[in-house]
């Protein structure tokens, strides 16, 4: 079993996020020690990592929310739930493609910075007129 403070060393979370969490229901049955602190167990672990792939997919609150409730339905819940995991994997996959873009951009403008620098090109740029160069 885990202490709160364990229990956030062992999912890389602060004290304040994991209450958060398992206020707001996100980590259900959670149990509770002799002195009424929470206590966590091994799955409680698994699920509190599971939540923080689900937050770094980009889901609020409100969708953990509903994720939660789908897996505490079981099985007869896992189509709604793969549906729901797509949407997120393909927002990812266009997120990657935005920072991909943003990255080239990023080295474009280093290399044309390093060229101006070198000598290789003459400066230009897009927000000074062309005669104040």
């Amino acid at each position: 079993m885990y202490t709160m403070m364990q229990a956030c060393k062992e999912t890389n979370l602060t004290y304040q996020t994991l209450k958060f969490y398992c206020n707001e229901g996100l980590v259900p049955n959670v149990k509770r020690d002799k002195n009424n602190k929470r206590i966590f167990d091994e799955r409680d672990i698994a699920w509190i990592k599971s939540l923080m792939c689900l937050k770094n997919c980009g889901m609020s609150i409100k969708e953990m929310k509903e994720y939660l409730e789908l897996c505490l339905q079981g099985a007869s819940s896992i189509n709604r739930r793969k549906e729901i995991l797509e949407i997120k994997r393909k927002e990812l996959l266009n997120r990657i493609k935005e920072l991909n873009t943003a990255i080239s951009y990023i080295d474009e403008k280093q290399r044309f910075y390093d060229d101006v620098q070198s000598g290789r090109k003459a400066y230009c740029s897009n927000l000074i007129p062309v005669d104040k160069y």
